[in-house]
């Protein structure tokens, strides 16, 4: 692992931090009429999702840590394990389902984003796109005259995830939904 400066920070960054890694989100340079200066950052965990507010003193060093993401289609789940396909090698990867983020909006066959550290050759986590197209698999039937305007109802989606769609929406339609909030977005356009 490469040892880099404050100087070096930018936003996206994965650093080594107490033995966990995370991701800088956002960071400042504040030099004071007092005192020396400093950096402020917000950094985000890879791994343990925890957000933290960090302050380094201008030109300490940290690790930073090489971390990838590739696209990899689902295949299957078997009890707690996902497994994964790489789009060009065809390489199949086990996957604990601890690691994976939001697991009830993965259907078979779908391309997700598997993050990588890259020096140790180990999968940190891998989410589903940010946009998926599904199918509903059962909710309450729609009734005549019910309208955009209307209400929400629960469905459950492929994969298992409930979100609350329209009123108008029945079994069997596809639908999109924004997987980072869990909200309906609109019908899948038919081809």
């Amino acid at each position: 692992m490469a040892k880099i400066s404050t100087s070096d920070f930018r936003n996206g960054l994965s650093i080594l931090q107490d033995g966990e890694i995370y991701t800088i989100v956002e960071f400042q340079h504040v030099k004071p009429g007092k005192g020396p200066a400093f950096v402020r950052t917000k950094l985000k965990g890879l791994v343990n999702g925890k957000n933290i507010d960090k302050t380094f003193r201008s030109g300490e060093n940290v690790e930073s840590v090489r971390v990838e993401t590739h696209p990899y289609q689902f295949l299957y789940a078997d009890g707690d394990m996902f497994f994964f396909m790489h789009q060009e090698t065809y390489e199949q990867i086990p996957l604990e389902k601890s690691r994976v983020v939001k697991p009830e909006f993965i259907a078979d066959g779908q391309v997700c984003t598997l993050t990588i550290d890259v020096e140790n050759d180990k999968i940190l986590y891998a989410e589903p796109p940010g946009q998926i197209e599904t199918e509903v698999e059962d909710t309450d039937p729609g009734l005549k005259g019910d309208t955009a305007q209307g209400g929400t109802k629960p469905a459950t989606i492929t994969g298992g995830a409930v979100v609350q769609v329209p009123l108008f929406i029945n079994k069997g339609e596809k639908i999109k939904v924004d997987t980072r909030t869990g909200d309906y977005l609109e019908r899948a356009k038919t081809k």
